[in-house]
């Protein structure tokens, strides 16, 4: 991959995952109107505070691919949260899915830029 197409896709999701860490904690972007098995699933993940997790992992996430410090692991770290994001909103919450998706794709991309890293874990 090109390396600044990589180092644009890094800062993106950086940026992306930094953002949306903060607000769980801070609150400036409204909350998305949810309804019946999905508002009683993320409620259940507000209470467990699973959710202050998750934002703890995007804030650090954001940061070590911002500043190219443990990016790699971060990156593989983060695709959980990815995948669980998109499962959410596929399954419960289908209307408002394209930020995971998006997040989904730049972790992916992220995840190839960073492939020579991978290269001694998968011998």
């Amino acid at each position: 991959m090109n390396s600044k197409v990589f180092l644009v896709l890094r800062i993106l999701l950086g940026l992306f995952v930094l953002v949306f860490g903060l607000n769980k904690f801070i609150g400036f972007i409204p909350d998305f109107p949810l309804e019946g098995d999905a508002l009683a699933y993320f409620g259940a993940l507000t209470n467990s505070k699973t959710m202050t997790l998750v934002a703890i992992v995007e804030i650090v996430a954001g940061l070590a691919l911002i500043t190219n410090k443990f990016g790699a692991l971060l990156a593989i770290i983060l695709m959980s949260v990815s995948v669980n994001a998109v499962l959410f909103h596929a399954t419960l919450d289908p209307a408002n899915s394209a930020g995971a998706i998006a997040l989904l794709v730049l972790n992916i991309a992220v995840l190839i830029g960073y492939k020579d890293k991978y290269k001694a874990l998968l011998n």
